[in-house]
């Protein structure tokens, strides 16, 4: 590890590997920190990622792919369920990845590009130089050492603490922070090729619960629920444990993780001199569906070239950097994640009885190009008085 780099990357995930890996590859001189001792591990995800999406940053690898997911089930508070055929969704469903292979991959890649990689290093604070950010100090194995870098990219997750030492506001309201617990669970009955989506103020209140299956009879079994909502006896790992207690008596859970996801708008502003903020650290997962592996691998790439660009220059300015936020936000990801939130805003406040509505509505539906959107728009056509609102909102865009 030297002490002068191009770029400092802080965070091994997805967006942070994609941002050293792009900016290896270009032939600048890269650090990548990541606090955990071991990349991939723990998972904090669902894993699940559109195969079209994946096939922009990476080929696909049976050695991280844990299931190939065809079809796709949604189930009302009533327990009647909408189901999306194979035929239905052809190619655009996805997979369900193996983070732990896959995110090392990802940072394996970055390391054969020529970046350097610390596991269980800490960028513990930055270094601020005339309101520039131009590096971070980093703890590894009880020791300090100074980082000095050109451009910093954090990339330090949903926690984003880096950013808001360097003076960005990354505060989450918490009805906007979607508190989270899944079980990897084996030796239960389950489509090892279809997704399960469970909705319903009694199963998930203002979030959902998700099966993922990751192979034969195992499966990620999680929810999210608003955190408002979250309490005493009413913890989303409590709907878990009932979900689970009664939808799989005789499994077997053998891991379980909880944390947190923004569901809000992005950041106001991902940078300012010398700093990019990419990924879950820069709000950018979806705030339907939560879902954010793309975004962040698409935020990382985006970040490391602009910023590339401004290393060259000699001059990483907030403006020299905007191209970056500005790039993001007018992209289709950026307009998706935009127009989400606006249904994310409308959904949760629908009772079950309205959620029953829907699907059994949406149960005849036959769509010739599945998308999470496409879906909503034909459920918004059949319903114009229950979602009238969201109506001239889905007419803006198309």
């Amino acid at each position: 590890m030297k002490e002068n780099y191009d770029l400092l990357v802080i965070g091994g995930g997805p967006g942070g590997a994609l941002a050293a890996r792009t900016a290896a590859t270009a032939g600048y001189s890269v650090l990548l920190v990541e606090k955990r001792p071991a990349i991939g591990a723990p998972v904090r995800c669902a894993e699940g990622i559109g195969k079209e999406a994946l096939a922009e940053f990476i080929k696909p690898d049976e050695r991280w792919i844990s299931a190939d997911v065809t079809g796709a089930e949604l189930v009302a508070p009533d327990g009647v369920s909408m189901k999306l055929s194979s035929e239905m969704a052809g190619s655009k469903v996805g997979y369900i990845l193996d983070r732990k292979f896959f995110d090392r991959e990802l940072v394996w890649q970055a390391a054969e590009a020529g970046a350097d990689v610390m596991v269980k290093t800490r960028a513990s604070a930055p270094i601020i130089t005339d309101g520039a950010v131009k590096g971070a100090v980093v703890e590894y194995c009880g020791s300090r050492k100074k980082i000095h870098a050109d451009l910093t990219i954090a990339a330090d997750g949903v926690e984003s603490k880096f950013a808001r030492w360097c003076g960005i506001d990354t505060t989450v309201p918490v009805r906007e922070i979607m508190t989270s617990a899944q079980y990897l669970m084996t030796d239960i009955d389950i489509d090892p090729h279809t997704t399960v989506f469970y909705l319903g103020n009694k199963v998930a209140p203002e979030g959902y619960l998700w099966i993922f299956p990751k192979g034969e009879r195992t499966a990620n079994v999680g929810i999210g629920i608003s955190g408002k909502k979250s309490g005493p006896g009413n913890r989303a790992k409590d709907y878990l444990d009932r979900f689970v207690g009664a939808k799989f008596p005789a499994g077997k859970t053998i891991e379980c993780i909880v944390g947190g996801v923004s569901v809000c708008r992005p950041l106001d502003s991902t940078v300012m001199d010398g700093l990019m903020v990419v990924g879950d650290a820069a709000r950018v997962v979806d705030p339907m569906t939560g879902g954010g592996i793309y975004n962040a691998m698409f935020t990382g790439r985006l970040a490391a070239q602009v910023g590339a660009r401004a290393v060259s220059d000699g001059a990483c300015t907030k403006e020299a950097l905007m191209p970056y936020d500005e790039g993001w936000r007018n992209s289709p990801m950026g307009k998706t994640i935009a127009r989400n939130w606006h249904i994310k805003e409308k959904f949760i406040t629908l009772s079950d009885a309205k959620l029953n509505a829907l699907i059994h509505s949406a149960k005849t539906i036959d769509l010739k190009d599945f998308s999470t959107i496409s879906l909503i728009k034909e459920i918004i056509r059949r319903n114009p008085l229950l979602l009238a609102d969201l109506a001239g909102l889905m007419a803006s865009i198309g």
